[in-house]
């Protein structure tokens, strides 16, 4: 077993060439499978596993080709992150300049649409890939600031030889994800990156800060369009009978009537006339100004019969729910994966203290289950049961996993799903 784990502010403490002949330690011990005297990071050691497994080559810096500037200016132009550059900018660049540092977004991908910061760091950066249209997805490139919290779904701090790739062990990054608030989905990552000599333990502190200030901004933005699209939407729903709402091409309800204001609806990608919906049934389907008028039809329709829970790509789990009515597929959170993944395991139920032990190893943290379980059953209603939460006893589920088993949920801690990666060792 380990000694003892390493930490940012130990590393910090030291002497930049003693640090890194200490990392390196570390590293060379994983590589050759012998027990070391210090522990990697849990992010680190997690994501090592995973280059050793893909065959990454850790003394070899792989490259993919760059994307034209047509193709970065196209993903630019379809980038969430662009509504926020400027809280990007107020926030890093001016610490990242003084730092020594380089500020990078790049998208769920991994490649890189914007990076700014002083010209002499610019070149240094370009020495290191750290160039527009550069792809550094952590299956291609290894352990590093970008690619890897794309895959962890965690703020991650990547210092000198804890890059599993030896040549960027002059180099410390710290990245951290940014989640788009209005429909769930990883739209890139955020790196302040730079030499090692400047690194500080509160890099990444300030990096997720930031990012949570964008997130935030793009939900205030998402406030303003539901309130344009209730403007149009409630003249409309006051002069009509029956179960309505106004909803964002997102889903979110701008306005209702005839029933309880719901969560997100958890729309297709394309609409017709009419929908099935897990949470409604049958409805027909209108298109207003920014969003979507949805009218929920009285007559009852035949119960869903299948669950495909989808985790085959470990950065998008999806379920898919069909049945004589239709199919509807979405996209979950990484801790909506973490549950239905649970519960595909135990069709007989577990009760909540069951889950909490599953997902936290901590049974007594039942209030945050039930409220996730409380927003799933909005969206599925029709196949989750609860007392014990369980898929429905006449819904078939299917379990689709990634092709490599050790690839099960990345991002997860879960006791249950690190449990089903070490069975699969």
């Amino acid at each position: 077993m380990h000694n003892t784990p390493l930490d940012l502010a130990r590393l910090s403490a030291m002497d930049t060439g003693e640090a890194t002949r200490l990392l390196k330690g570390v590293r060379d011990a994983a590589l050759s499978g012998r027990r070391s005297r210090v522990a990697p990071r849990a992010d680190i050691e997690e994501s090592w596993q995973r280059m050793l497994r893909r065959g990454v080559d850790p003394d070899r810096d792989r490259r993919a080709g760059l994307l034209s500037l047509a193709e970065i200016e196209r993903r630019r132009q379809a980038s969430p992150l662009r509504e926020v550059l400027p809280v990007l900018r107020d926030g890093l660049v001016s610490i990242a300049e003084a730092a020594q540092h380089i500020m990078v977004v790049a998208d769920p991908e991994g490649r890189v649409l914007w990076r700014e910061g002083k010209s002499s760091v610019l070149r240094r950066g370009d020495a290191h890939g750290f160039v527009l249209g550069a792809d550094w997805n952590e299956s291609l490139v290894g352990t590093n600031g970008v690619g890897t919290p794309l895959v962890s779904r965690r703020p991650v701090q990547v210092h000198s030889a804890e890059h599993f790739v030896s040549t960027h062990d002059t180099w410390t990054c710290a990245g951290a994800p940014v989640t788009d608030p209005r429909d769930g989905r990883l739209i890139g990552v955020v790196d302040v990156s730079g030499p090692l000599s400047t690194m500080h333990p509160a890099t990444l502190k300030l990096v997720t800060t930031v990012t949570r200030l964008a997130e935030a901004e793009l939900r205030n933005a998402h406030f303003a369009t539901l309130d344009r699209l209730r403007t149009v939407a409630s003249p409309l729903l006051a002069r009509m009978a029956g179960r309505a709402l106004a909803v964002d091409v997102n889903g979110w309800p701008a306005a209702v009537t005839g029933m309880q204001p719901p969560g997100r609806l958890p729309l297709p990608k394309s609409l017709g006339s009419r929908v099935w919906l897990p949470s409604l049934g049958m409805c027909s389907v209108e298109p207003l100004p920014g969003g979507w008028l949805v009218r929920a039809e009285e007559r009852s329709t035949a119960a869903p019969t299948r669950v495909v829970l989808d985790l085959s790509l470990p950065r998008r789990p999806f379920v898919t729910v069909s049945g004589e009515a239709g199919s509807w597929a979405k996209e979950l959170s990484p801790r909506h994966a973490e549950l239905l993944y649970v519960l595909a395991l135990y069709r007989d139920g577990r009760s909540a203290a069951q889950l909490a032990q599953d997902i936290f190893e901590d049974p007594t943290r039942t209030v945050t289950v039930r409220a996730e379980m409380s927003r799933l059953r909005r969206h599925l209603a029709q196949v989750l049961a609860h007392r014990p939460y369980r898929f429905t006893e006449d819904v078939e589920v299917e379990l689709v996993g990634p092709p490599e088993p050790a690839d099960l949920l990345p991002h997860s801690t879960a006791p249950a799903v690190r449990r089903a990666r070490r069975a699969e060792q």
